[in-house]
Formats: C-alpha cells, structure tokens, sequence
C-alpha cells in the first residue's frame, strides 16, 4: 500500500510538473500565446472602450484591452496600456486602435511642412532605438515618406504613410488619426510594401465603419471642454515631439514608430500562420 501511494505521489508530481513544464512552454512560445489572446471572428461589432466602435469584417479577429497590449508586446513593441484593439487581417497584415484623451485638436493647421515633420520623426526613432537596444530588438531606420500628412476636413481625419527598415526587411505604417471631441483614436495599419495595393483599400473601406459613440464625435465639441495644446503636426510627430521622448514621458512615441517596421513578411507571419493555420509548415514525427 505504500508503495501505491508512494507512485499516486510521483505521478501527481510528473503530472503538476508537466502542467508547469507545459505552461512554461507556452508563455516562451510567441506563437501559442497569440493564439491563447481572446479573438473575436468577424462578422462582430467590436467595442473600442467606451469611446467607440469598430464593425470586424468577416474573415477578419479582433482582440481588445488587454490582449491587445500583450499582442503588441508578443510583435516586439513596448505596450502602454492605451491599446483599446487589434484587427488582424487573414492576409496578416493588422491595424492598432488606441484612443488618447488629450483633448480636442484643432485642425487649423492644415499646411503641413512634410520635411520638417519627417526630420522630427527620425530624430525621436533614433531616441526609440536606444530602447528596442536594451530589450535586444533589431534597430529601425526611417527611409521616408510612402504618402505624405494630409488631413481631411470632412471626416476630420489626419493620414500619413512612413517607409522604414528592419533588420527584418522594409515596411509600410499608414496613419490614421480620427479626431473625437475629447481626444483622438489612433489608427496605424502595419503592412509589408508588397501588401500595400490590395490592404489600403479594404482598411479604408474599413474605417467608413468606425464610429464614435454618442457625445464623443468631433462636431459635439463645446465650449469648456478640454483643447489639446498641439495641434496636426503634433499628431504626426507622435504629440508633443522629441521633447517628451528625452524626458522618458513619451513611450507612445516609440511605440507608433516601433511599430511601423515589424517584420511582416519574415517572423510576423510565422507567427500569424499558427494563429490562422494558413501557411503552417507540416508537423514531423
């Protein structure tokens, strides 16, 4: 009888430490745990916080707080904690909401020196490498302009397009900022250069589908309410610029920077094949 209990005993050990072994091997494994984040399959409606709402299409996943900061963490990008969604396309491509409450932007600044714009932004990419260094990512380099700021008055939205570079190869973040009453949610799709053709189209399409909540849009703007103290070219650059990315205040900076140059086409997608299935390269014994 005891040496019964003696193997009840080492059984449940080997069973608690497989359990643990097992774990362990998942929260290494950047693949299982993005699968592991609680996806919504499209067709849904998907909630941005209280702030807003997005239609998922079919086909489409969608994952909210606080998976979508752990997503972001998964890809090699610092998370904030202001991350309200991820959409991923079937194609791999995504795009990342977060909402910042600095207040209503005024958009008469709309003659944007594009130049002066790009130079800020590679100065704050370089104050980010110093960063992806300490956690041992790649370093990014910023090649340029795909599409440059332009701001739309009708929908009171702000887009532009930066080109970067990896160690992991050439990609594309397309900006949007959709301007509210309180703040604006930020709108970056992250794509490989090859993508971007066929991924612009159905992101715009996409976006006709955002909608901010009652009380929120940018034409509820009243007098006393919170005004933000930059105004469009402070968005592209990320808010109040450089200065804040030397104080350490600005990690958002980093990060909309950061994530315009995953590696889509090399270890991004491997990633995305085991969340999809698509694309897995077939099991060997």
């Amino acid at each position: 009888m005891a040496g019964y209990f003696r193997f009840r005993s080492l059984t449940v050990c080997f069973t608690v430490l497989l359990v643990f072994a097992t774990a362990a091997a998942a929260r290494q494994d950047p693949g299982a745990q993005l699968k592991a984040l609680d996806w919504i399959e499209g067709p849904a409606t998907a909630q941005l916080g209280n702030i807003a709402q997005i239609e998922v299409p079919e086909g489409f996943r969608f994952v909210g707080k606080p998976g979508a900061g752990k997503f972001m963490e998964l890809i090699q990008n610092p998370s904030d904690g202001s991350e309200l969604g991820v959409l991923l396309s079937p194609d791999s491509w995504f795009v990342v909401f977060d909402f910042s409450a600095q207040g209503y932007v005024k958009d008469d600044d709309r003659d944007l020196d594009a130049d002066a714009i790009l130079s800020t932004i590679k100065e704050g990419t370089a104050y980010a490498n110093k960063e992806r260094r300490k956690r041992g990512w790649s370093e990014l380099q910023v090649l340029g302009w795909h599409e440059a700021p332009h701001y739309d008055a009708e929908t009171n939205n702000l887009t532009w397009s930066i080109r970067g570079q990896s160690d992991d190869g050439e990609n594309i973040n397309h900006a949007t900022r959709l301007l509210g009453r309180r703040g604006v949610m930020n709108v970056d799709l992250v794509m490989g250069p090859e993508q971007a053709e066929a991924a612009l189209p159905e992101f715009n399409e996409m976006l006709t589908q955002f909608e901010f909540k009652p009380g929120s849009k940018y034409s509820d703007f009243t007098r006393g309410d919170k005004v933000a103290e930059y105004g469009l070219a402070g968005l592209v650059v990320g808010g109040a610029g450089v200065a804040l990315v030397k104080s350490g205040l600005l990690q958002k900076f980093g990060k909309l920077i950061i994530v315009a140059f995953v590696a889509i086409a090399g270890a991004l997608k491997k990633l995305f094949a085991k969340l999809t299935g698509r694309g897995e390269a077939p099991a060997h014994g």
